[in-house]
């Protein structure tokens, strides 16, 4: 069969208009092309990895201390900030171009005339490469939801569920236990489903007991204690002293990492990591757009929060990294999303605002932004702008030495500011 394409562009472009919807929740027209290209019996060990935050950075830690113990390691997230590549890693590197569109090749042959959306197209892709790269371990990050997201279509060997806040309300529900079900589809009977959340909605414990799954919970059957250098983690039946803190900051990354140790646990007899490759792992965790410092004498803070539950987090981060001067935030945010409840948890750490439209679809324009932000905030505190560029020139011109500037609200809003390259 001919290729349809040879470029990943031309590959990406049609693939955004192949399906009637952007996002088709269920697993259907998925598991149909699955079964057909035979990605499901790859046989590597899977870990699915889902809940409003922390998902990715959960995978980043399990990559870095699977590979710091030798094995060889496949990672499929979304979405991405600068380039598609990003959201497939063999190995700790990006898969290129040609094995993408090789990848994609294969999906469009196995689909027989099947429409998929964007994200099943890709999430097909990504388990064709790592059926022929003959991998250890694969971590598969949930894209929206968990139960009828496409990375369901795979029975994980080990299900995490990191912390759980209000997101995608259209698809989810609108309350912390309605949300928690549909996370807990990722769940299998007889497997593990390991929980992050140290304050969980019970909905999840009884999705775990209604599949068969075995629940591990953090703060009941494993839990960790934070020192000012160092952390412990304790769970059944072995602890861990003296780990060194994430590379990532913030007290809820020691939570993040803590429902790691429980998936290394749970995987030891089959995947033996000793503690200086756990060691080396958290130490050498990279992660673009999670509280990413760029320094200089005004510093730049990229973080991806795009929710209240991770705009709080920001908050906390940003409070335990004090600022001499001003705080500048640069946000763009989608229409779906809940801005009032980002900027009601970053109004005490925030001195100017900087509303900026996304012209994408979704995006809320600078105006809409604005009009919400004024419900909240002082008037002399909002500086609109049409475009992220044109927010990020002017808080740099109202930014003096000692001052920061933070980037939030949507990855889209991070990309455009230059996603790590600021």
């Amino acid at each position: 069969m001919k290729p349809r394409f040879t470029t990943l562009s031309d590959w990406l472009h049609w693939q955004e208009g192949l399906h009637p919807k952007k996002i088709d929740l269920g697993l259907e027209r998925v598991a149909r092309v699955a079964a057909r290209m035979g990605v499901l019996d790859a046989g590597h060990t899977v870990v699915s990895v889902a809940g409003t935050n922390g998902k990715g950075s959960s995978v980043a830690m399990l990559e870095a201390i699977y590979l710091a113990g030798g094995y060889r390691v496949g990672c499929y997230t979304s979405p991405h900030l600068q380039r598609y590549n990003e959201r497939v890693h063999v190995n700790a590197g990006e898969v290129a171009d040609e094995a993408l569109c090789m990848a994609f090749q294969a999906v469009d042959a196995g689909r027989e005339g099947e429409s998929l959306s964007y994200f099943e197209f890709g999430t097909l892709a990504a388990l064709h490469i790592f059926r022929q790269a003959a991998l250890d371990i694969v971590l598969l990050e949930v894209g929206l939801g968990g139960r009828l997201d496409a990375v369901n279509v795979v029975d994980p060997d080990v299900a995490l569920v990191t912390a759980i806040g209000i997101d995608h309300v259209r698809w989810l529900g609108n309350d912390r236990e309605a949300v928690g079900r549909e996370k807990a589809g990722i769940f299998r009977a007889g497997r593990p489903a390991v929980c992050s959340d140290p304050f969980p909605p019970s909905s999840l414990e009884r999705v775990a007991d209604e599949t068969g799954a075995l629940w591990y919970c953090l703060n009941q059957q494993f839990s960790c204690e934070s020192r000012t250098d160092s952390w412990q983690w304790h769970g059944p039946g072995r602890s861990y002293q003296d780990l060194p803190l994430p590379s990532l900051p913030g007290q809820h990354q020691i939570e993040n990492a803590c429902g790691v140790m429980m998936v290394l646990e749970l995987l030891q007899q089959r995947f033996p990591v000793n503690q200086a490759a756990i060691n080396t792992g958290l130490q050498t965790i990279t992660l673009a757009a999670r509280f990413q410092v760029i320094p200089g004498a005004v510093e730049t803070i990229l973080d991806v929060a795009h929710n209240p539950h991770g705009a709080r987090r920001l908050a906390e981060a940003l409070d335990a990294r004090p600022c001499l001067g001003q705080t500048h935030c640069v946000i763009g945010m989608l229409d779906d999303k809940d801005a009032r409840g980002v900027a009601n948890a970053l109004s005490g750490a925030i001195d100017h605002w900087y509303p900026a439209g996304l012209d994408i679809d979704r995006g809320l324009s600078s105006e809409a932004l604005g009009s919400q932000l004024r419900e909240l905030l002082d008037a002399d505190r909002l500086h609109p702008c049409s475009t992220v560029a044109e927010a990020m020139r002017a808080a740099r011109d109202k930014a003096r030495e000692g001052d920061r500037i933070i980037v939030c609200g949507s990855f889209h809003t991070v990309a455009e500011a230059g996603g790590g390259r600021v």
